[in-house]
């Protein structure tokens, strides 16, 4: 495994992280949970990603119980929770949001449930337009204040609210936002190249990013239509199947599949190449894996070797296939 400084803090992730979106609760229970997070920490991961609104909260339930059965030395590995779209279905206005009252009950809802006594990394999952920025800045320094939370983070923010949170912070004389968790692969490029670019030079943003497989549409899984037990089956995902069979996600698919030859020629698999890919682009601090089978992570965390013996001319021919779908 490869540790990346997460932007210009001194923590040290793992290159590869585990998440939990759309797969604990869903697709994966107590016994596969515990079977892959081993898995991972076995391989050097030492970073679990989670948020208050996966499976409304049972995500974080079952990483919580597992990771307290595996017993690892807390201070070999980080965990992360995010706060704004409510711990239940529908929420009340008190329970959603970035209030100062829905973030620290956000934060002590998931050391709860995570069973830890502080979170390495806490996100605001969106923005929160009907809370000024500087009662989110305050209220996460606040956490920081009292050992809850070590950085905190964004998650889908623009560069100017990014920026914002910053300025503020500095004029305050307080902490502002350490990293943030956008989506970023192949077909998704425009906000972690071009938009944060400032953010890297003026602030030393660090990423965590997700959908790496592009909801698993880079890993070739849908060249023959959506397969039984996919995200894309997933009450509640009916979004993302309509995604994949939109005229884009089916021009997607078949970029996918001219990938496969590529992944071929190194004796890989296709995700594993676009993961590599994402591991060779210079911001990313970490990426992170979502699985639903220990099998498949497996092959995903392969992707760190690859990654380094993937040389220019090879991103090149990968950006040449996708770069006409690529937003």
């Amino acid at each position: 495994m490869e540790y990346r400084r997460l932007g210009n803090s001194g923590l040290k992730i793992s290159a590869l992280s585990l998440g939990s979106w759309v797969t604990f609760a869903n697709q994966v229970d107590m016994q596969a949970a515990e079977t892959m997070i081993a898995m991972a920490y076995d391989t050097g991961v030492n970073f679990f990603d989670n948020a208050e609104v996966y499976a409304q909260g049972e995500s974080e339930r079952i990483m919580g119980e597992t990771l307290k059965r595996l017993n690892y030395a807390r201070d070999t590995w980080c965990v992360s929770s995010k706060v704004f779209g409510g711990p239940v279905a529908n929420p009340a206005p008190t329970q959603r949001g970035l209030s100062r009252k829905h973030v620290m009950e956000a934060c002590h809802a998931a050391l709860r449930r995570l069973q830890v006594d502080y979170l390495d990394l806490f996100f605001c999952h969106r923005p929160d337009p009907d809370t000024p920025i500087e009662e989110v800045v305050r209220s996460m320094n606040i956490l920081i204040g009292q050992g809850k939370i070590l950085y905190w983070g964004t998650s889908e923010w623009s560069a100017g609210e990014i920026a914002a949170a910053h300025a503020f912070a500095m004029r305050a004389g307080l902490e502002g936002p350490t990293m943030e968790q956008p989506e970023y692969n192949l077909f998704h490029r425009q906000r972690v190249e071009v938009e944060y670019a400032s953010l890297y030079r003026d602030f030393g943003l660090g990423t965590t990013i997700w959908s790496p497989l592009a909801s698993g549409i880079l890993s070739g899984k849908y060249s023959q239509g959506i397969p039984e037990h996919s995200r894309a089956t997933v009450a509640g995902y009916e979004w993302l199947q309509d995604k994949i069979q939109s005229d884009s996600g089916r021009a997607k698919v078949e970029a996918a599949g001219r990938l496969a030859a590529l992944a071929q020629e190194l004796n890989a698999t296709s995700a594993q190449l676009a993961l590599a890919w994402c591991l060779a682009k210079p911001h990313v601090s970490s990426a992170i894996l979502g699985a639903s089978r220990p099998e498949q992570l497996q092959e995903n965390l392969g992707a760190i070797g690859l990654y380094k013996r993937l040389d220019e001319a090879t991103v090149q021919r990968l950006e040449e296939i996708t770069e006409p779908l690529a937003d």
